[in-house]
């Protein structure tokens, strides 16, 4: 019997006033006498940072590497007092401008030692921090400013334009405080609006250090995060204090219980988007640690060389980067002449093997790690123990291949901003968790609830259905939208909208999408996402978005290729004209279009599931058209906009 990690805490529900059934509920075996919940001595995240500081002042805390001439140097660090004291400063300078406990105050760019001083500087006098962020389409900004009703923000250096542009629209918004300088006309653009612009550093002097700073309490509003609908505006989430302090806790319970939990001497590569859950989280973790952080430089060019500079020893990533490194490393195996090749072959199947077995990646093939997998660390800097997956599910051949050559642990787990990030995580060494989302964490309790409309049955011996999520790490609603909150709140039970399947050792897997689904012609329903990602195992294609409408039988769908497919077909068929030309050629789409479907009958799609069209797209989907998320999920809405004369013209031809 394979061991089991979830423990049953409630029975299941039967269908009842038109409510779906839904299965027992599970919490993780660590959680088995109750869900964890916050010491009473712990009433903000501000108490991590001033505990940390008092336990190791002189730490280094915040790191960047300065530029001279164009070049980056070595990392320079702020420490734990140093930091500390910046952060009172400003929370002071908010309190002597009119700033209240409570107010709202936007934080603007990419990851800085700024941007977290900004952020303590909010919790050390109770200051709901808001992330502004221009990802989620060109005015919501503007939007977020207005609707959570922001009067100052601190804003990067190159975000003062955007800011400007909009302030005659944003009544609420008093003060501009930048990361760095201010230009003297854009001091004047905002004083003819009545707003004030401050450089980082006379906001600074207008801050002293001994101010009293006000009570927390557990049920203050942390912070406000706006996410990204699919569809619409976005929506304000509303995270307390205590979730915020659950979600740290709960990490460092499962890293302690399963791994090894963080310590004053790990550092951590940020990177990832501040403005979202995943990172401020992870962030906030450290600190409690005592551990330190190096910041990218805020360009994806340099991204690998701050890596190779900082040598990290904790590394948090989302699936396209870790696709990277993976096709970096596997074409330098290649090219590496064939005995080498064979001999990391033999080394990679003989260490996969006893894993598989149940040995913990350390002790699997230790020879092996020393002679050919050493190597491997360093394209990540050498150093990293703790390997991190979120915001969109890892490839199962990547997440092998992390698990058996980089000496670490490699964790994938999933998370929303609505559950404070992180919600189900792996747990470290058991192999059979890979491909899956893992478990509960200390603080959640996860069921599934039937969705009969797609076949999903929660009471089946394959238990599938829509994932619902209750605990301590839930957000408090959507800011001014009780309605949108009603939608997913549902006696207590948060609806996550994605559909999941339990495996028999308590993990849980991501199969599908709940809105996804259209009905065609014939009545058929289509859940789109599920299609997607058969067809995504065409080696020929590196995107694809699937669809249909309930006027026409039968689907269509925009493809962007691998170049690389297309341009050995044109060699093949002695294809001589341009590259532009070649996507439009119809034996092209048509060569492209059979594989898609013999990958489709590979993996049981049905006749209707089938495509009978296809349009071939050279630039891959993008955040500057607004067709994906910043979690690269497809935008459906706005892909028919885009493509709206296209997708008119495959149905004509497929009709033809």
């Amino acid at each position: 019997m394979a061991e089991v990690y979830t423990v049953k805490v409630e029975e299941a529900r039967l269908e009842s006033d038109g409510k779906p059934s839904a299965g027992p509920v599970y919490r993780c075996i660590y959680a088995r006498d109750g869900l964890m919940e916050v010491p009473s001595h712990f009433e903000s995240p501000w108490d991590f940072f001033r505990d940390t500081t008092k336990r190791c002042p002189n730490n280094p805390m915040l790191g960047r590497r300065q530029k001279t001439d164009f070049k980056a140097g070595p990392y320079e660090w702020m420490t734990y007092q140093e930091a500390y004291h910046a952060a009172i400063r400003i929370g002071s300078a908010m309190k002597g401008l009119g700033v209240n406990p409570g107010d709202r105050c936007g934080i603007y760019g990419s990851n800085c030692p700024e941007w977290i001083l900004a952020m303590e500087a909010c919790n050390s006098y109770a200051v709901t921090y808001v992330p502004l962020y221009d990802t989620l389409g060109p005015n919501a900004v503007e939007f977020i400013i207005n609707h959570a009703e922001v009067s100052i923000a601190f804003v990067q250096d190159s975000k003062i334009p955007s800011v400007l542009s909009c302030l005659g629209r944003c009544s609420n918004l008093k003060t501009i405080v930048s990361f760095g300088n201010v230009l003297t006309a854009q001091k004047k653009e905002a004083e003819e609006l009545g707003v004030s612009c401050f450089s980082w550093e006379e906001f600074l002097q207008l801050g002293d250090l001994d101010f009293d700073m006000p009570l927390k309490k557990k049920t203050d509003i942390c912070t406000i995060m706006y996410t990204s609908g699919t569809t619409g505006e976005p929506k304000g989430v509303i995270i307390k204090n205590e979730a915020f302090m659950a979600q740290v806790l709960s990490i460092d319970q499962m890293l302690e219980l399963t791994d090894k939990a963080g310590t004053e001497d790990d550092v951590y590569f940020s990177f990832l988007p501040l403005a979202h859950v995943y990172d401020q989280i992870m962030e906030t973790y450290w600190v409690y640690k005592g551990s330190s952080i190096g910041f990218w430089q805020g360009d994806v060019r340099f991204l690998m060389e701050d890596v190779q500079v900082l040598k990290p020893t904790i590394f948090c990533g989302v699936p396209r980067i870790y696709d990277r490194v993976y096709a970096s490393i596997k074409s330098k195996i290649s090219s590496a002449g064939v005995l080498r090749s064979s001999l990391f072959q033999y080394a990679y199947s003989y260490k996969l093997g006893y894993m598989e077995k149940g040995l913990p990646q350390d002790k699997a093939a230790p020879l092996f790690d020393k002679l050919v997998f050493d190597k491997i660390k360093l394209a990540l800097g050498g150093r990293v123990r703790l390997l991190l997956s979120g915001a969109a599910p890892l490839a199962r051949h990547v997440e092998e291949f992390l698990r058996v050559t980089f000496g670490a642990t490699m964790l994938q787990g999933y998370g929303l901003t609505e559950s404070c990030g992180g919600c189900l995580t792996a747990i470290s060494n058991v192999f059979s968790m890979m491909g899956t989302i893992g478990v509960p964490t200390t603080t959640i309790e996860a069921r599934l609830e039937s969705v009969p409309e797609m076949g999903y049955d929660a009471l089946s011996t394959e238990a599938r259905g829509e994932i619902c999520l209750r605990g301590n790490t839930l957000f408090s609603g959507y800011h001014k939208r009780q309605d949108l909150t009603e939608e997913v709140l549902v006696d207590g039970w948060f609806h996550t909208g994605d559909i999941g399947e339990w495996q028999p050792n308590g993990a849980m897997k991501i199969i599908d999408r709940k809105k996804n689904i259209f009905k065609l012609s014939q009545g058929e329903y289509v859940a789109v996402e599920n299609i997607e990602n058969k067809y995504l195992q065409c080696p020929l294609i590196t995107s694809i978005w699937v669809y249909g409408n309930s006027f026409e039988s039968f689907l269509v769908a925009v493809v962007v290729p691998e170049s690389k497919a297309l341009e050995d077909w044109a060699v093949k068929n002695n294809y001589t004209d341009d590259f532009k030309s070649l996507y439009e050629n119809p034996k092209a789409r048509k060569y492209i279009l059979d594989e898609l479907n013999s990958t489709g009958q590979k993996h049981q799609l049905r006749g209707f599931e089938m495509l009978k069209a296809v349009h071939l797209e050279p630039i891959p989907f993008d955040m500057e058209r607004d067709l994906i998320t910043p979690t690269f999920k497809l935008k459906r809405p706005q892909l028919l906009k885009h493509y709206k004369d296209c997708i008119d013209q495959l149905y004509k031809e497929a009709k033809a």
